[in-house]
């Protein structure tokens, strides 16, 4: 079961100089920052009201989704992530109403327990559920 809009991710091509424009805009600071090498992606989690996030991704790997993502796409949203109580459970549930995986099984991620599905199933959204650990 969904529990929340966890956060919204931007893919963007350089994360101090839009980590610098969120702080002048909105006073926005990152809570986070991390490189995620088995994404291929720095990313920084900026809080926003009373518990959801914006999360800025900035690709490391010039291969990986991410990097290809920006060339075809340009700055703009990459996913949106769902919190929920059980990645693993909600995986199976959606697999069975036959929901398309990009992961088979929950991977460590910056939000927690991981897993996206397929933007071909869900109207070329690209989602995230993520279960905080």
């Amino acid at each position: 079961m969904i529990k929340k809009i966890d956060h919204i991710a931007i893919a963007v091509n350089n994360l101090d100089d839009t980590l610098q424009l969120y702080e002048n805009l909105f006073g926005l600071k990152a809570a986070h920052i991390k490189d995620v090498p088995d994404q291929g992606v720095k990313s920084a989690l900026i809080p926003v009201g009373d518990g959801s996030e914006i999360e800025f991704i900035e690709p490391t790997d010039p291969q990986g989704g991410v990097a290809k993502f920006l060339e075809k796409k340009g700055e703009s949203i990459h996913h949106i992530s769902l919190e929920v109580d059980d990645v693993e459970k909600e995986l199976r549930a959606l697999e069975e109403k036959g929901i398309q995986l990009i992961d088979k099984q929950a991977r460590s991620g910056m939000a927690g327990k991981i897993a996206f599905l397929h933007p071909k199933s869900t109207r070329g959204i690209l989602i995230e559920l993520c279960q905080k650990v």
